[in-house]
């Protein structure tokens, strides 16, 4: 995988984006577009998944007080891609706890109520604002459904300070929690023409960023190495790597 920009590789990198909204020449009126994934990139949502093992511990604590309390002091650093994971590097690697515990995680980490935990990634909000006062059209496209997250997650955006629910903002959810992110984004990418000229594309799977660049060779395709899936794909020598979005 390439490797991360420095602080100042990355500050020269995202004031680019901005530089070359804000110069665009459209091209039949098209805006150009900067396209986001949410979680892992323009987000952390370590702190919801946080949140839900205070409540399990609550769930554990007359059953046992030990594992409880390993769950109550947890952070956001000592969490792992995988919830099942993260519970077993806090030393809960019981079977039949793992399952329980990935079950309550499950049924509460993909729902609205608990997305109000979510919090900016560093710079993220004034790097999608000042994108935005250049000109560029924001698409928020993520691999989070509908059904279950919509109305939570424009909740959580507009919270945090992003441009949303405005002209020039896009807000693109999966149809079905089942389908899988990569073939959601691969199927989807090639519709954005109809709403612009993609500049940019950031996220944090490598096979997303692979993705934008199969579509659209000439944009710029960015890595946020925050957490991403066990075994991905290698990411193209094309991307480049960030860490976060300060500048």
């Amino acid at each position: 995988m390439p490797s991360r920009l420095s602080s100042a590789a990355q500050k020269d990198l995202l004031d680019g984006i901005v530089l070359r909204c804000q110069s665009f020449e459209r091209k039949g009126g098209a805006p150009p577009l900067v396209v986001f994934d949410l979680d892992g990139t323009l987000m952390d949502n370590r702190p919801r998944t946080v949140a839900i093992m205070r409540e399990l511990a609550d769930a554990w604590e007359t059953r046992d007080p030990s594992l409880a309390l390993k769950l109550k002091t947890a952070s956001p650093d000592d969490l792992l891609y995988l919830f099942g994971d993260s519970l077993r590097k806090m030393g809960i690697s019981k079977p039949d706890l793992v399952a329980e515990g990935e079950a309550f995680w499950k049924e509460r980490f993909f729902r609205d109520p608990h997305l109000v935990h979510d919090v900016a990634l560093a710079g993220s909000v004034s790097f999608a604002r000042d994108l935005y006062a250049a000109g560029a059209t924001l698409v928020y496209l993520t691999g989070r459904d509908l059904p279950l997250m919509g109305i939570g997650t424009f909740q959580s955006l507009r919270d945090l300070g992003f441009p949303i629910g405005v002209a020039g903002t896009e807000f693109i959810l999966k149809p079905d929690a089942a389908m899988p992110d990569e073939e959601f984004k691969r199927t989807l990418a090639p519709q954005l023409t109809r709403v612009g000229h993609v500049v940019a594309a950031f996220d944090n799977e490598p096979g997303n960023c692979n993705v934008f660049l199969d579509a659209y060779p000439t944009c710029t395709s960015v890595l946020v190495d925050t957490q991403m899936m066990p075994g991905p794909p290698p990411l193209s020598n094309r991307a480049h790597v960030i860490a976060d979005f300060s500048r």
